[in-house]
């Protein structure tokens, strides 16, 4: 087996090269995903964005959010009230700030991509609230039109 890889429940998962990301990413998506930072609320690229599309890993490209459940809560990053499917994220406990959170990791490869609350909408209640700097957006082909 290569050493690059580790054992996780059953299966070998790839270790993600952290010099070949540092070149790969900007500074701030690396510090997110990887050093479990946080980008300044409001300053994200996705904060606003409603295009129709999926969101994706920033750094392996796993296919997390649709924009469909996105929203706008007004917490000043991008906002969904459910995941593409419960596999693609982790979610953990987090008391690295003296609060009592819900981290939401890549199931792939362990990015760190923001938080979860309790607080979101129907049907669902949870408010995924993930850095922008961790998602790469992908536009739908084919959109639907607009009302104009």
């Amino acid at each position: 087996m290569e050493s690059d890889c580790v054992f996780e429940g059953r299966a070998f998962v790839k270790m993600v090269d952290k010099e070949e990301l540092k070149k790969r990413l900007t500074p701030m998506q690396y510090h997110v995903t990887q050093e479990q930072g946080t980008e300044r609320p409001f300053t994200g690229c996705y904060n606003k964005t409603y295009d129709a599309g999926t969101y994706v890993c920033i750094v392996c490209e796993q296919t997390l959010f649709s924009s469909e459940t996105k929203y706008d809560s007004g917490c000043g990053w991008p906002a969904f009230n459910d995941v593409l499917d419960q596999g693609k994220v982790k979610l953990s406990k987090d008391t690295s700030t003296g609060l009592v959170r819900t981290e939401v990791t890549c199931s792939k490869c362990h990015a760190h991509l923001g938080h979860v609350f309790d607080d979101g909408p129907a049907p669902t209640r949870k408010r995924f609230c993930i850095n922008s700097a961790s998602l790469k957006f992908i536009p739908d082909a084919n959109p639907p039109p607009t009302d104009s």
